[in-house]
């Protein structure tokens, strides 16, 4: 038997105020994404926002259902949208806001297990990593230089 260890590197800034300008335009879109979101339910409110290399920014926020499997989150509903509208273009960046309508949500918010497959397919495709910058509704925000140091044994194409 042998062990391996598998290191995950993340970048923490204190608060908003700390992020460059091109990054806070993109968690700005983010939380405008947010109040969009419809989720009755969980009353947890998600935006996200892409960054594309032609200049294009793409935004997305939580579609909740009844029949829960059916809802979808902030950051598939905008990755998926922008693969169908511009599926040549690569994706640079990606920012996350969430938060509960019930308290305020101060810790980072990374995105779920179905996301970050979802992320990862992308970021095979694309052979390019994906910036990911998450947060609360305020407090810190954690970015990741990939997908894979979220997912850092990821299920692609590789396997098929």
């Amino acid at each position: 038997m042998k062990t391996i260890k598998i290191e995950s590197i993340l970048d923490v800034f204190e608060n908003f105020d700390e992020l460059p300008k091109d990054i806070k335009l993109l968690m700005d879109k983010a939380k405008e994404a947010r109040l969009k979101a419809y989720a009755p339910y969980s009353n947890f409110q998600v935006g996200a926002a892409i960054l594309m290399d032609n200049g294009e920014i793409i935004t997305g926020s939580n579609q909740e259902n009844a029949s829960y499997p059916s809802g979808l989150c902030a950051e598939r509903t905008a990755i998926f949208y922008a693969g169908a509208q511009f599926p040549n273009s690569k994706i640079l960046r990606m920012a996350i806001v969430a938060g509960s309508n019930h308290n305020i949500t101060a810790l980072p918010i990374p995105p779920c297990g179905a996301c970050r497959q979802s992320i990862a397919e992308y970021e095979v495709k694309q052979e390019a990593p994906i910036e990911i910058f998450f947060m609360g509704q305020t407090g810190k925000v954690i970015k990741s230089n990939s997908l894979s140091n979220l997912l850092p044994l990821m299920f692609d194409k590789s396997v098929l």
